[in-house]
Order: C-alpha cells, then sequence, then structure tokens
C-alpha cells in the first residue's frame, strides 16, 4: 500500500507536467501583439479599427471635451447658394430611388443652377455653427468630405456632412460659424459631374456610411431639417453672431483658451 505522501507527489507531479503542457501549446498557437491605436481619449482603438498609420476620426465619439465646445446652433442656413438657398437646385433629393446604386440617396445633391460643372469651385458653407470632427476622402466615391457637429436649441446633437469636395477649407477640432466657408463644391476626383452631396443626421459619432441605403437608419431629410431649424423670418439675412465675435481674429487660424483647458482653433466667418 502507497504511503499518502507518495500519493501527493504523484498528483503533484501530473499538475505540473500538465501545466507545462498547456503554456506550450497556448505560447505556440498566440498570435502577434498588435500595438493598438490611439484614438480621442487615449484609449484603445474601437473593435475593427486600423490599428496602424494616422489617427481615422471616423467612427469615434467625441472627447467630453469636444462635446462641451460643440456651440449652440440657433438656426440653420443652406450650404451653398445663398443664404436662402438661391443659386441652386437640387437635382438628386433625399430618400429617392437610385435603382442604379441600389439603394435609397441618403442626402441631397446640390448644383449651381447653371448645371454640369458650372459650380465647380463655388463655396461650400457651414450650414449652422458647430465643429469640425472629420476631414479626409473616407473613400474614391466620396471624396474629399466634412463632417460638423451642432447642437440644437434643445441640446440635441445633429450632424452636417458635405461630399465630393474639390478643395477641404478646415480641420478637425475648427470651430466654425454659419455660412463659414469650409470648402469648395468638387467631383469627387472626376466621379460625378460638380455637385455637393449634403446629409444631415441625428448622430453623436462620425459614421459615414454609403450614399445609397435601403434604410434610413440615423439619416434625416437636409432640405426638411434645415427648414424646421432656421429659426427665423425668409428675409432674415442676418450673420451667425458667432461669426460676428470671430470677425477680429486677424490670422485665419487662432487658438482660444477657455477657461485656462485645451486650445482648439476658430475659424473666422467670411
Amino acid at each position: 500500500m502507497r504511503r499518502p505522501w507518495s500519493i501527493l507527489m504523484l498528483v503533484l507531479t501530473f499538475c505540473v507536467a500538465g501545466g507545462i503542457v498547456a503554456w506550450v501549446i497556448c505560447k505556440s498557437g498566440k498570435p502577434a501583439a498588435v500595438q493598438p491605436r490611439i484614438g480621442y481619449q487615449d484609449a484603445d482603438s474601437p473593435l475593427l479599427m486600423p490599428m496602424s498609420g494616422e489617427i481615422d476620426h471616423r467612427f469615434q465619439f467625441p472627447s467630453a471635451w469636444q462635446t462641451a465646445v460643440i456651440p449652440r446652433a440657433l438656426r440653420f442656413d443652406p450650404p451653398m447658394g445663398s443664404e436662402h438657398g438661391g443659386f441652386a437646385y437640387n437635382a438628386q433629393k433625399y430618400w429617392e430611388m437610385n435603382e442604379k446604386r441600389g439603394g435609397h440617396h441618403t442626402g441631397d445633391d446640390l448644383n449651381g443652377i447653371g448645371g454640369m460643372d458650372t459650380d465647380l469651385g463655388d463655396p461650400v458653407y457651414a450650414t449652422a455653427n458647430g465643429l469640425v470632427l472629420y476631414t479626409g476622402e473616407p473613400s474614391p466615391g466620396w471624396g474629399k468630405l466634412v463632417v460638423v457637429a451642432h447642437k440644437t436649441s434643445d441640446g440635441k446633437t445633429l450632424h452636417s456632412m458635405y461630399a465630393h469636395l474639390n478643395r477641404i477649407d478646415v480641420a478637425p477640432g475648427a470651430l466654425i460659424p454659419r455660412g463659414g466657408k469650409l470648402g469648395t463644391v468638387g467631383t469627387a476626383n472626376g466621379y460625378y459631374p460638380a455637385h455637393l452631396h449634403f446629409e444631415m443626421r441625428a448622430s453623436d459619432q462620425v459614421d459615414i456610411g454609403g450614399g445609397y441605403l435601403s434604410v434610413s437608419l440615423n439619416h434625416l431629410d437636409p432640405s426638411v431639417t434645415v427648414a424646421s431649424l432656421r429659426n427665423t423670418t425668409p428675409d432674415d439675412l442676418s450673420p451667425s453672431p458667432l461669426a460676428a465675435a470671430l470677425s477680429n481674429v486677424e490670422a485665419p487660424w487662432t487658438s482660444l483658451e477657455i477657461h485656462g483647458s485645451e486650445k482648439f482653433s476658430v475659424l473666422p466667418g467670411e
């Protein structure tokens, strides 16, 4: 009959051996370590985000600081032509079905009244006071694109999106007034005749998505949304108070400091 201590030693030996074998198996099958990408709040990148290269501001939630500095948008104006949307027309309205593209249109396609490329290089304006969240070229079909966050009078966050631009004149983190120039009308590098693809969304993160969808998700009708939030008489052409407050800024890009906190860039209205 074996002594109790010999049985204990045998059990311990099997446990140690099993642990070594398990460690070797796990070590050999473990994938190579990937360095996490740093986001707005120095956190690991969200699931499925690219893990190399420059920071991509798409699909990231604004930080608490960014949310706090989004200005109130007490009035909305059309982003192209005049403040009344004159000298421009809607060539493809929101949610029109496009069989060729395989879905409903997610925004308004705004054109100069001359049609085709006559509006190439025309200015594109921020529809309301806002904070620039994204600038870049997310895909060849989108071309150059800008996303601006706005806070309505009741505290809701809306995003406006301006796509197919020929030039971008703002950068992420810029505070821009209603009527401030953010870029120019383009062709998405020759993909389309010149026009502005303009979207409005009820959103709190940058989620660019596609230009044609089968479900509306967080998309809003741009023309209806701007009209409902205009909050002024049809003949009122007054500039944004934010633009007036920034009119004395000497350089196009200036850093302002709020209560000793982080600095952010502002773009004076034109």
